[in-house]
């Protein structure tokens, strides 16, 4: 029989959304009652998925962290400011190998621990539940680029959900894939996130 792929690893497939990947289950969004200060919430997370082969098997991983920071501005049905900050030393797949390798060789985290983005222009909210794209500078491995990520974004019980990705081609950062032995990974993935924001 084939390997089994590694924990933390699914076998390879279409490009999936992140996880909790439809906020607001319907409920309705009204921009004007957003308006104020926002803070990334407990039980947000950010990661990666990424495509590799292990063992001749095509596998998808997925990295993930709840350690995340945040602060957003809503004014006049837009969101005018946003700022998010991940620890890169805490994003883990069930692979402890595969982390070790990703926090040091990789990304160096002990040079450059945190990945920030922030946006770079203001972006209408849409009325009820929906998407949008979110432009910004995106910080890894010390590197900065212009990104833009697409988000949706619908309320919850006690504040707002925002969800999306970005794709990320690793040497645009400077980050070489690595290509281990029985191990090869994409030169490109995406980069994730699922933020429950909250007043503050």
């Amino acid at each position: 029989p084939p390997p089994r792929p590694a924990d933390g690893a699914t076998p390879a497939g279409p490009a999936q959304p992140p996880r909790d990947a439809s906020p607001g289950d319907g409920a309705t969004l009204d921009p004007a009652d957003l308006a104020g200060a926002w803070t990334v919430g407990d039980g947000s997370y950010a990661g990666y998925r990424v495509h590799e082969v292990l063992q001749g098997e095509d596998v998808t991983v997925t990295g993930r962290t709840e350690e995340v920071t945040g602060s957003f501005t809503v004014a006049d049905g837009a969101l005018t400011a946003a700022t998010i900050e991940v620890d890169m030393a805490s994003v883990a797949t069930d692979e402890p190998p595969r982390d070790a390798y990703f926090r040091g060789a990789a990304l160096e985290v002990g040079t450059c621990p945190t990945a920030p983005f922030a946006l770079t222009r203001p972006v209408a909210l849409p009325p009820g539940a929906g998407g949008g794209a979110l432009a910004g500078d995106l910080t890894i491995h010390g590197v900065t680029q212009a990104v833009t990520v697409e988000a949706q974004v619908g309320p919850t019980t006690d504040g707002v959900q925002v969800v999306g990705s970005v794709p990320i081609t690793v040497s645009a950062f400077d980050v070489e894939a690595p290509r281990l032995g029985c191990v090869a990974v994409a030169a490109a993935g995406s980069g994730e996130f699922g933020l429950g924001l909250v007043r503050g």
